[in-house]
């Protein structure tokens, strides 16, 4: 088994990003076998690249709790290797049953990747929503954003974005993993996404919570940053940034437009391939 390691959404200029496994997939693993190996590498998800076929790679991600239906950093992650290794800078890629295209390009201090993540669909969260998921985080409604409504949104599997008011409080936060875990199966949520929105050139500051799909917190959440941008819907990419209270600085790229199918929605960031396993 083929693994190279790569640090997902670094920040330029600060490093950090969230490490990836990423494996060329000979097919030959079995799910089990996949599901372990986030932990032996150490590791929140692994991105297992498959052979071409029909003019794009499948890619499958998994974490310690099993396979996801897609994964934003592991995306850019998967498409920074093949890069790295030759591949072409535009690509198609096939995950969760969507064919979608990605660009990457060679920058001084890394790999720069964007992919399409498709039409976004936001919701107003409802009382039921949010209850149960805000208690668990620990935030009470003085905490929340005045201004800014919390939302489920969705590129596929949906998840709660709840802005708060100040950055001081989002990094204090100290949720109960076990109840939020219970309160976003039984919503069949992926977990919940709280920031703090963007101010001017200040870029929005996040941290996102996924205990039901085992990663209590993740270093980088790509595709939620895509769903801000397509709720915010401003005029100019969004840039958010996660993993601070972990030491591992990332930011994450999204630019959202609007048309006729909904809201479309493109992710990026910046990869350092750091070599072999």
């Amino acid at each position: 088994m083929r693994v190279t390691i790569v640090d997902a959404c670094v920040r330029p200029g600060r490093g950090g990003g969230s490490p990836t496994a990423v494996v060329v997939d000979d097919g030959t693993l079995t799910d089990d076998e996949r599901q372990r190996v986030p932990a032996r590498y150490g590791t929140s998800h692994a991105a297992f690249i498959g052979p071409e076929l029909g003019g794009s790679h499948p890619v499958r991600f998994f974490t310690t709790d099993g396979e996801l239906a897609g994964c934003g950093h592991g995306t850019i992650a998967a498409q920074a290797v093949r890069l790295a290794e030759g591949g072409p800078p535009e690509a198609r890629q096939r995950t969760g049953g969507r064919t979608f295209d990605t660009r990457t390009a060679r920058r001084p201090d890394g790999i720069e990747v964007w992919f399409d993540q498709g039409i976004i669909a936001v919701r107003p969260a409802t009382p039921d929503d949010c209850e149960a998921v805000l208690a668990a985080v620990g935030i009470g409604a003085a905490q929340l954003h005045p201004y800014v409504r919390i939302v489920v949104a969705s590129p596929g599997t949906p998840r709660l974005l709840v802005p708060v008011a100040d950055r001081d409080m989002l990094a204090a936060l100290i949720p109960d993993f076990a109840a939020l875990g219970s309160a976003t199966r039984e919503r069949r949520l992926l977990g919940c996404f709280v920031y703090v929105p963007p101010d001017g050139d200040r870029p929005a500051l996040a941290r996102m919570f996924a205990p039901a799909i085992g990663v209590d917190e993740d270093v980088a959440n790509a595709n939620s940053a895509g769903c801000l941008a397509a709720h915010l819907l401003c005029d100019r990419p969004v840039e958010v940034e996660q993993g601070d209270c972990m030491e591992r600085p990332a930011t994450v790229f999204a630019t959202a437009h609007s048309g006729p199918s909904g809201v479309r929605v493109w992710v990026g960031g910046l990869a350092a391939v750091r070599g072999p396993a």
